[in-house]
């Protein structure tokens, strides 16, 4: 019974999200923001919980999570937006997990080939990155080096973590807290192309600033 009552909570949410969803020029639904599947998942992840005591606390938990989920979705999608705006390099990226953003900086960006010194340009979009993140305060930002797979395991392993520290102290220095800073660096374990080619590589070499909300 139990189960059957958090199924059909979350079919319900679903329902409700999807119902706000406009269609597209042709008729057809489009895809949902990340405010509407937040709400979702919360209204899911809710439910469940309230489902293990009784019917009124499962309808209680789908509802106090659908608005948690949807608030959390509505910040990431905003400051997504506003990073999107004010960072004028067409480089960098900023993808939308859901449930945290990735903002990709690829070697040329920040660095000269085998240097964990920021150059100029770089050093601007970090600030403009810093001046985000302070604007969005509750979050921790971890900071991830790659590199390619050229060169021994030790060295790129050293490398990508002096540059993690590198870009860390840049958003530090632009008024991000540094307790909120984790730096760490995977070297060439988590390529994103192949190392087989110097398109690839170049893709591989890289740092990500992951930005997870505290709440």
């Amino acid at each position: 019974m139990k189960t059957r009552i958090s199924l059909l909570l979350a079919s319900a949410g679903v329902i409700a999200i999807s119902a706000c969803t406009p269609a597209d020029p042709y008729g057809q639904p489009q895809q949902m923001s990340r405010t509407q599947q937040g709400a979702v998942a919360g209204a899911v992840v809710g439910g469940l919980i309230g489902a293990g005591e009784s019917r009124s606390n499962a309808v209680k938990g789908a509802i106090i999570g659908a608005t948690a989920g949807a608030v959390g979705g509505s910040i990431l999608d905003q400051q997504q937006r506003a990073l999107q705006q004010s960072l004028n390099n067409p480089n960098i990226q900023v993808v939308n997990h859901g449930t945290h953003l990735s903002v990709i900086m690829p070697e040329t960006t920040l660095f000269a080939t085998d240097s964990a010194a920021v150059g100029a340009q770089g050093q601007n979009d970090l600030y403009t990155i810093a001046r985000n993140l302070t604007q969005y305060p509750n979050s921790t930002i971890q900071v991830v080096g790659h590199t390619d797979s050229t060169g021994s395991a030790a060295y790129n392993q050293d490398l990508s973590e002096r540059r993690a520290r590198s870009v860390a102290g840049i958003l530090g220095a632009g008024g991000v807290s540094q307790s909120r800073i984790t730096t760490t660096g995977r070297a060439a374990t988590q390529p994103v192309a192949s190392n087989d080619t110097a398109s690839g590589r170049a893709q591989n070499r890289r740092v990500e600033i992951l930005i997870v909300p505290t709440r």
